[in-house]
């Protein structure tokens, strides 16, 4: 119920960001979500993508330094609150919330939150006890 989060360090000049993206687009890889944070010098684009280990080998190729993360993808309705009924089982649960990011799915009417959290297996067993639905690598292939 893991996914792999590919995260690529960028230096914080133009033209890298596109440069990545177009490394996976030559390589027919389809990103589902990102996030891009970033300091003076260099930035960390987080990713979501159709094949990851594909993404990691390509990016390396090209000399990027590239890290593979367990996140959590959770389903939720995509509708004021969704977010809300995740973020009450972490607190109840005691669980931290490192950093998030979400994304819509086009097949369907549910927004899906990537969370990244310090104790995962414990968020997998909250999460799904409650009824909640994880997304894993395999169903993010299919989008």
């Amino acid at each position: 119920m893991k996914v792999t989060q590919v995260s690529v360090f960028l230096e914080n000049t133009a033209g890298h960001l596109r440069e990545v993206t177009g490394i996976l687009a030559e390589s027919d890889i389809n990103i589902r979500a990102l996030s891009l944070a970033d300091t003076a010098q260099f930035g960390i684009l987080r990713l979501i993508v159709n094949r990851h280990e594909e993404a990691c080998r390509v990016l390396k190729d090209a000399h990027y330094t590239v890290r593979e993360t367990d996140v959590l993808v959770v389903e939720t309705e995509d509708k004021p609150g969704g977010l809300q009924g995740v973020l009450k089982v972490f607190e109840e649960t005691g669980l931290n919330v490192e950093y998030m990011y979400a994304f819509v799915e086009k097949s369907k009417d549910n927004a899906a939150l990537v969370f990244r959290l310090e104790h995962i297996d414990r968020a997998i067993e909250a999460l799904v006890s409650r009824g909640y639905t994880l997304l894993t690598n395999r169903d993010l292939q299919k989008l």
